[in-house]
């Protein structure tokens, strides 16, 4: 045996049972039951970093950014809806309950979404006043569990988004554990205070897309075709999904890939069901120019948006829009270190934080607790998350002009190159420095 203070004797950490892997062993057999948690997708997949922009040279002309506009307004819903969405930027609060979330983190996220120009959704478990009363335009969620479904809601809301799926747990449904149902989230959801809560998987009155189209009429009648009617799925079989929901009737198609969040489902359906957001993209625009509804059905594309530069990119591959969850509650101050040593206390630390059916969020963000929730100031938040959504939005402007773009929605996969063969064959754009699209010849 060497003397060398560096040799580890041997020693060498296995890759298929790496030390994550066997502390689920022991957890498991510590406790017989599969693991729960919240936040999104943890394992390393093809995501946006993994593409570039080509920006403007001697081929290419860019925009001045202080002199030249870089429109980012869009419509949504004008297919038939008498009264379609208006937004000033092209970035949406993705649908979180309140339930999982409490009613201040409801009404920050409305409060910031109204601040610049954009709009928020409710999530499973209804809409609450606060939430309605901060949102100048509002999406209801018509989920498979009907939990605090209300068709007066339905009237009030600027839109309404039927939800077949999440990209965090497509084909699932998501939990809410007794410890944060209380008074006020029981009688909404008709459920009994203080027992764990299962969603559906699938909505109850139809099985498949012919039984869609007639819910949808339904829907449009009760709101006398004045708002939109989006469909959700999670990216799995995405090209297919989306042309059904085009059939079926829908104004807007979400696209949720699988970085999306949850407040609560099983950590093996998060990271081992459905598809990167990176590949859904293309196969949603694919099936849409197919049937030549690209644009006419607009697209919103959601599952680990974190920066201007990845809405640019969802927007250059097809999108019309994206919507952001996680973030948004990252920004309202969800993980803040400034919590670290309640986040101790509690078994996590500041920026691992995933165990939202707890109910202990330091933050007063994912929980029902009174007093945590006083911790969360919703003015001051709803202007944290305007000021973070201004950020992607300049963002996006600056790369879109760099590409001589003076609307976000003119870029295009030309716009794109990949540094990986992964990326490049999900995005359907050439490898850096080749002509070369993975799957489909030189």
């Amino acid at each position: 045996m060497s003397n060398d203070s560096n040799y580890n004797g041997g020693l060498r950490e296995s890759a298929t049972f790496d030390r994550t892997t066997m502390d689920e062993i022991r957890r498991a057999a510590d406790t017989g039951i599969y693991d729960i948690r919240g936040f999104g997708a943890k394992r390393k997949l093809p995501h946006f970093d993994d593409l570039l922009f080509l920006g403007a040279s001697m081929s290419r002309y860019p925009l001045e950014g202080y002199r030249e506009k870089c429109n980012t307004s869009v419509v949504l819903g004008d297919r038939f809806a008498k009264k379609p969405i208006k937004l000033d930027i092209p970035i949406t609060i993705a649908g979180m309950s309140f339930g999982a979330l409490s009613a201040n983190a409801k009404e920050a996220l409305g409060r910031g979404a109204s601040e610049v120009g954009t709009s928020t959704t409710t999530g499973d478990g209804g809409m609450t006043p606060e939430e309605r009363g901060q949102s100048k335009k509002l999406v209801y969620q018509y989920l498979p569990s009907r939990y605090g479904m209300n068709p007066d809601d339905l009237r009030k809301a600027d839109a309404i988004e039927v939800v077949l799926g999440q990209g965090a747990k497509p084909g699932g449904g998501g939990m809410l554990l007794g410890q944060k149902i209380t008074d006020r989230v029981a009688q909404m959801r008709t459920l009994p205070k203080g027992i764990d809560q299962r969603s559906a998987c699938r909505h109850p009155d139809w099985t498949g897309p012919d039984d869609l189209a007639i819910k949808i009429l339904e829907l449009r009648e009760i709101t006398d075709w004045q708002v939109p009617i989006y469909i959700k799925v999670g990216a799995t079989r995405t090209y297919y999904d989306v042309k059904l929901a085009v059939k079926a009737g829908a104004d807007v198609i979400v696209v949720d890939g699988m970085q999306g969040g949850t407040a609560a489902t099983q950590d093996v359906f998060i990271e081992h069901v459905g598809i990167p957001t990176l590949a859904a993209i293309p196969q949603a625009v694919q099936a849409l120019q197919e049937m030549g509804m690209h644009r006419k059905v607009q697209l919103i594309v959601s599952g680990g948006i974190r920066n201007g530069a990845d809405v640019a990119k969802c927007m250059a591959l097809g999108a019309d829009a994206v919507a952001i969850g996680t973030a948004a509650l990252i920004a309202l101050g969800c993980n803040d270190p400034k919590y670290a040593e309640e986040f101790k206390k509690i078994g996590s630390a500041a920026g691992f934080y995933d165990d939202y059916q707890e109910g202990k969020d330091p933050a007063g963000i994912s929980t029902q607790d009174p007093e945590l929730m006083k911790r969360l100031d919703p003015v001051k938040a709803g202007h944290r998350l305007a000021n973070y959504l201004r950020v992607l939005t300049l963002e996006a402007q600056t790369l879109a002009r760099a590409c001589g773009k003076n609307d976000l929605r003119n870029l295009e996969p030309e716009d794109l190159v990949a540094l990986t063969v992964e990326s490049a064959a999900m995005a359907r754009v050439p490898l850096a420095g080749t002509t070369w699209i993975p799957g489909q010849g030189f």
